[in-house]
């Protein structure tokens, strides 16, 4: 189970940085839509993008969500990949984040591969209210 603040904030139209480890082992950051069920942080991406290969070779990734109405409310999450969903139901993920974020309906850019929902299960939780 993810706290109440991090499930807040995931689920609510904040920005995340999402960070993976390239193949030379250097970090990858991203500015990434973000979700969450009750115990996994979603990250919908296509499987040709960088960030998607990244985390399929080495399955730890850390999320930063922050508040979009206040940058010192935030929950990093370290975790590790434990799957990834396509099809359909990625395809109606991408734009469920695309109404919440944008007030539209479907998403609006080109879907160039395929479409990929991927749950990152957290080892450690860090947030604001511990400070």
């Amino acid at each position: 189970m993810l706290d109440d603040l991090t499930l807040r904030l995931a689920r609510g139209p904040n920005f995340a940085s999402l960070a993976t480890l390239m193949p030379d082992g250097s970090p990858q950051v991203h500015v990434m839509w973000v979700d969450a069920d009750d115990r996994h942080i979603l990250i919908n991406t296509e499987v040709h993008r960088r960030k998607f290969k990244n985390m399929t070779a080495n399955p730890l990734a850390t999320v930063l969500i922050v508040d979009r109405g206040d940058p010192w409310t935030y929950s990093e999450v370290r975790g590790v990949v434990v799957e990834t969903v396509t099809g359909p139901e990625a395809r109606s993920h991408i734009d469920a984040l695309t109404h919440k974020y944008l007030g539209l309906d479907n998403y609006p850019q080109p879907i160039t591969s395929e479409r990929a929902i991927v749950k990152i299960a957290p080892k450690r939780v860090f947030t604001s209210a511990e400070r």
